[in-house]
């Protein structure tokens, strides 16, 4: 149920907040971790992580725009591949902050950045995961992904897919050896 608690909260701070430029803005959310967050070792479940990053591909989506055409062509967010690496844990009440961008995308896919940092006792960050995601709109009727240049027109951006960094090639890489694993 928090997780239906904390979507509804996304949804209502999304009127007041800022719109979004998907490809260059970056999606900053900011959580505690609670009890019902953790697992037996007493730190935030590593599935948790995964959770609260919808949260943070959700936002892009409705402070752009995107949820309008998504809702309109009854389109489908799909994770494709995600590659995760844990820093430092996170413990009971300790506030964080999801950060979700855009780093780069294909012709029906992007690749997303997730950051999940807090905040050391002299205020410095800590970067306690960091996380890639492809991912991409599937149109059901059609029977395909949407294609990236008809997305960016949704929401009114005009932009070049900027370079793959060398983690994200290394990243898509794996994704497709993956792909290909029987």
């Amino acid at each position: 149920m928090n997780l239906w608690l904390r979507l509804i909260q996304l949804i209502l701070a999304s009127f007041v907040r800022p719109k979004l430029d998907p490809v260059r803005d970056v999606s900053r959310l900011t959580f505690r971790v609670w009890p019902h967050d953790l697992d037996t070792s007493l730190h935030m479940n590593n599935g948790r992580y995964w959770t609260l990053m919808d949260l943070g591909r959700t936002d892009i989506m409705i402070r752009s725009g995107l949820w309008r055409p998504i809702l309109r062509n009854g389109w489908v967010p799909v994770v494709g591949a995600a590659q995760i690496r844990f820093r430092r844990e996170l413990r009971p009440f300790r506030a964080f902050t999801l950060e979700t961008r855009i780093l780069t995308w294909s012709d029906t896919h992007v690749v997303m950045e997730h950051r999940l940092v807090s905040s050391s006792k002299d205020g410095s960050p800590i970067l306690n995961a960091i996380a890639l995601v492809r991912a991409g709109l599937y149109d059901r009727r059609s029977r395909k992904f949407v294609s990236m240049p008809r997305l960016l027109e949704e929401v009114g951006v005009r932009a070049e897919a900027p370079a793959a960094a060398p983690e994200v090639e290394a990243f898509l890489t794996a994704e497709e050896t993956l792909k290909t694993a029987a």
